[in-house]
């Protein structure tokens, strides 16, 4: 909505491939190749193209290869904001991982470090909840160093897989899990294994944009840190003794990487004690 507002559609084919090509790697597999699917109310050429080379960049950013995909006018379906600019993009990613080297998270151990990447901005969750709280795209705050409302939000999904193959493929380092900050926050750490949980003591620096969320939203912490990444994009678990190793290795790819907590033997929890939050799966953040 945000990109057909703004007439601005160079973002989105990067944030398709970042969020398929960064769920892909959370396994350890190698992504390889995303066929795409585009729906629109009208077939207009400038709007594609925008899309298609959002598209090239994500796809080269990953390493990856775009080998088809198919478009589809569907006016009576498909209405935009405002019409006729609407469009649903969709993808699908394939990777290749030995079975003998898929990250499961089974092997995470309390006492493990969690290793955070920053985030490049909102990512591609949240939207519905930044745009009522800053429904003025063209609003410049000065929170944002002179970028307007909607360039924020049209900051493209950081693709860690890069990153993240070159950790894999380090011998020095082991990776017990894998996770992608999307939707529910730090929560998606809880994907990786039933039986443990995790103390994030030093969290990284939240981004302007969030702050301002709230400011405006008066939205409360617990569902900030639910719907948000607040500034962390992906993180990795490690034996402790290694996270510096992993932090090092990490930094060259994305500066402010740093380790952020520790898994805890408390089933299924998340405690976030710098802003007085826990929480569980399914259950949400709450006030500690």
């Amino acid at each position: 909505i945000v990109a057909e507002a703004l007439e601005r559609y160079d973002t989105v084919g990067i944030d398709c491939v970042a969020m398929n090509a960064n769920d892909l790697v959370c396994v350890g597999a190698e992504p390889i190749a995303l066929l795409d699917y585009i729906a629109v109310e009208e077939a207009d050429p400038e709007m594609l193209t925008a899309i298609a080379e959002g598209l090239r960049a994500g796809a080269e950013a990953a390493g990856i290869e775009i080998p088809g995909g198919e478009l589809a006018q569907l006016p009576e379906l498909v209405r935009g904001h405002p019409s006729p600019r609407g469009f649903d993009l969709v993808g699908t990613c394939a990777g290749i991982v030995a079975l003998d080297r898929v990250v499961t998270g089974a092997a995470i151990e309390p006492g493990d470090a969690v290793v955070g990447l920053p985030a490049s901005g909102i990512h591609s969750n949240g939207l519905t909840l930044a745009r009522n709280a800053l429904p003025d795209l063209t609003e410049t705050p000065p929170e944002l160093d002179g970028r307007s409302v909607g360039e924020e939000l049209l900051v493209p999904t950081a693709i860690y897989v890069r990153a993240i193959l070159a950790l894999l493929t380090e011998p020095e380092i082991q990776i017990r899990g894998l996770a992608h900050i999307t939707g529910d926050g730090l929560l998606n750490l809880l994907r990786l294994h039933a039986e443990i949980g995790y103390r994030i003591d030093v969290p990284l620096p939240v981004p302007p944009i969030f702050d301002l969320i709230a400011e405006r939203s008066e939205t409360d912490p617990a569902e900030l840190y639910e719907v948000f990444n607040m500034g962390c994009g992906f993180c990795c678990v490690v034996p402790a003794e290694q996270a510096a190793a992993a932090v090092k290795l990490l930094e060259g790819f994305y500066p402010g990487t740093a380790a952020i907590g520790s898994v805890t033997a408390e089933a299924g929890l998340v405690e976030l004690p710098g802003v007085g939050l826990a929480g569980r799966r399914g259950h949400g953040f709450a006030p500690a």
